[in-house]
């Protein structure tokens, strides 16, 4: 039966995630404590893996109340900082690993996504990590999946499985996680950073066209090919309606409901 097998949770935009027991819906659609806080240049351009590849290079480590966050950078002491009490001691920490001015932002009502018309949770299979990683000869399912960054796995399940999740440009899908309704809306688009290992920033030689090669031969006969433009998308973008459940739990039944318009 698909169900919702885990949770996992950036709470600094393209730092390392935290893996949860369950994750509370905020009005935006949004997860809680999702890509809350992130990091900014002088020009107001989110500093991110996609534009720096150092970002890899950062250990971090959030305490239980999200309030703590530990940074520890390549030969160096890990070194912990108060988010709100100590945010210039900590934008100076990061404006010296990255030798340029930085400045974090928090937003606490809907986060920081690359996707703001989306902003639900991103989702993919156990399966279809499994099914991707045996595409490389040394790419591990958890090293898939530190690459890749989304926020909901669904177990019980064959590969490619939430490729039913969404439909054409013009509908979504609705679907359920447990008391939590959410909307298909695409498959997500991947950047450049899954080309990278997620702790050296170092690229996987011949990534994207391995990619390409292997998305396209395993794209299962029912899916709507017309939202495939090119063959580097993985894992389905949502939203989630007001009005509908506001906790997401491991265990949490999944199933398919319909098929409605997309009016956005």
């Amino acid at each position: 039966m698909p169900h919702l097998a885990r949770i996992d949770l950036y709470p600094f935009k393209s730092l390392d995630g935290v893996t949860v027991q369950s994750a509370h819906i905020l009005a935006s659609g949004a997860l809680e404590h999702d890509r809350e806080y992130a990091c900014f240049d002088r020009q107001g351009k989110v500093v991110n893996g996609k534009r720096f590849a150092q970002i890899h290079q950062l250990r971090s480590q959030f305490s239980n109340d999200y309030q703590l966050l530990t940074l520890q950078a390549p030969n160096t002491n890990p070194q912990t900082f108060h988010i709100d009490q100590e945010r210039g001691a900590l934008e100076a920490w990061l404006s010296n690993f990255f030798q340029l001015e930085i400045q974090v932002q928090h937003n606490s009502a809907l986060g920081f996504p690359d996707d703001t018309d989306s902003p639900g949770p991103t989702l993919i299979s156990t399966a279809t990590l499994e099914a991707v990683a045996n595409w490389y000869p040394d790419l591990t399912v958890t090293e898939l999946r530190r690459r890749l960054r989304t926020n909901l796995e669904i177990g019980g399940v064959p590969a490619f499985w939430e490729d039913q999740l969404f439909a054409d440009a013009d509908h979504l899908v609705q679907f359920q996680i447990g008391s939590v309704v959410l909307e298909g809306v695409n498959p997500c688009q991947r950047c450049i950073v899954p080309t990278r290992h997620s702790q050296t920033g170092v690229a996987t030689p011949q990534f994207q066209k391995t990619f390409f090669q292997n998305r396209k031969q395993a794209l299962p006969d029912w899916v709507n090919s017309a939202r495939f433009n090119h063959f580097y998308r993985l894992a389905v973008n949502t939203r989630i309606p007001q009005g509908t459940g506001n906790t997401l739990a491991l265990g949490d039944v999944i199933s398919i409901n319909s098929i409605i318009r997309n009016d956005a």
